[in-house]
């Protein structure tokens, strides 16, 4: 095939066929497949005669049987990022959400972050039938997001809690005396025969103990639904480490605090309830109600910002837990879709207290917990994302 034709065959495939293409150009074999199952999802709805008087218009229906074939076919033909953005197309666009609460279809998709979360808006309405393969297509995505995220997580806030909790004054039966000696040695005065030690080095006896509470403060409004899988996942990593103690608490109207559930992160996601509507101000002052060390307390809001309770409030109890030592940080998402729609004035209110609200990826999300434990400017990734 010349390069030509190559390009035509390319652009029949783009442009679906029929006689508006203007290419010309026949397709035969796997194309002639590829293009069958391109055209289920992305032809014209409203009919019309497509090459050789084909019907184009989109064929997928509301048929198990037929969606479950187009399935298998689009992850025979098409690489598996490309699977996953065209299933998506499929629920949006053709309305299939129903049909995941079918076992046979959860075992025929390729599972993805947004595929969780429709599963996840779908959860009060699955049958008992369709649950645990749900619960095993959700935990396949959170253990391979666990893989990716945990260990970085780890090592980053690790490094951030010792540097956070260097003590240059260690109480006197703390004192570990044979490394102050010597980390000392170069403040030996021979004349007296003494080491002044001008660094005391305490014992590693706290280094089990808690350092750093952090609250995780999740809207778990349908817009929310990629950040609360990546906030769940978070939330297991940051609870496994024994020098932070972990809270999680998602809310939309309510408030529910899903702490006693962090060692499993499906737990938490089957905790939840994505969709409703949104009262930050009565989240804030749920999570502000159980802290008991401001200056050693994280508090992560992860919202869009669309207040539906006391706006006025919401942004009083900020700047209280601020005014107390708390370190605030809002996150507009925590994903990989970038800054969502979200409310710029309360973006801006939130800014002028010192908190300034952004997108976050996964893998921004380390540094940005490692800078608010150790009280650095946050590094916020794009200052077009945030006000």
């Amino acid at each position: 095939m010349t390069g030509a034709d190559e390009r035509l065959r390319r652009w029949r495939l783009v442009l679906g066929g029929g006689e508006a293409d203007g290419t010309g150009c026949g397709l035969s074999g796997t194309d002639a497949a590829m293009d069958g199952a391109l055209t289920a999802l992305y032809g014209e709805r409203r009919g019309g005669a497509g090459q050789g008087g084909r019907d184009r218009s989109a064929g997928l229906g509301a048929s198990a049987p037929s969606v479950a074939r187009w399935l298998g076919d689009i992850r025979t033909y098409f690489p598996s990022s490309v699977v996953q953005v065209m299933q998506r197309d499929a629920i949006d666009r053709l309305g299939l959400s129903a049909l995941l609460l079918e076992p046979e279809m959860l075992e025929a998709v390729e599972a993805d972050v947004h595929l969780v979360g429709t599963l996840l808006s779908l959860n009060k309405a699955m049958p008992e039938t369709t649950k645990e393969t749900a619960r095993t297509v959700v935990r396949k995505v959170v253990e391979d997001l666990e893989k990716r995220l945990a260990t970085r997580t780890r090592a980053t806030l690790t490094g951030a809690l010792d540097r956070s909790a260097k003590v240059s004054r260690p109480r006197h039966r703390d004192i570990d005396w044979d490394r102050t000696i010597r980390a000392n040695l170069k403040n030996y005065l021979p004349e007296y025969h003494s080491v002044v030690p001008e660094r005391l080095i305490g014992y590693g006896r706290a280094a089990q103990s808690v350092k750093k509470d952090v609250v995780l403060c999740i809207d778990q409004s349908g817009s929310m639904a990629a950040s609360v899988v990546y906030a769940s996942v978070f939330g297991a990593v940051l609870a496994s480490m024994r020098s932070i103690a972990t809270r999680l608490v998602v809310f939309d109207t309510a408030v529910v605090d899903l702490t006693d559930q962090l060692d499993d992160p499906v737990d938490v996601l089957f905790g939840t309830q994505l969709g409703g509507g949104t009262d930050i101000n009565r989240a804030l002052a749920y999570c502000q109600s159980q802290i008991t060390r401001p200056a050693d307390t994280v508090v992560v809001l992860i919202s869009d910002l669309y207040e539906g309770g006391i706006r006025d409030e919401m942004l009083k109890r900020v700047a209280a837990m601020k005014a107390s030592g708390v370190q605030f940080v809002a996150l507009l998402a925590l994903s990989d879709e970038g800054a969502p729609a979200y409310d710029r004035e309360h973006a801006a209110a939130l800014a002028a207290l010192g908190a300034p609200a952004f997108a976050c990826t996964p893998d921004i999300f380390p540094g940005v917990m490692a800078a608010a434990i150790e009280k650095r400017p946050l590094p916020i990734p794009d200052p077009a994302t945030h006000q």
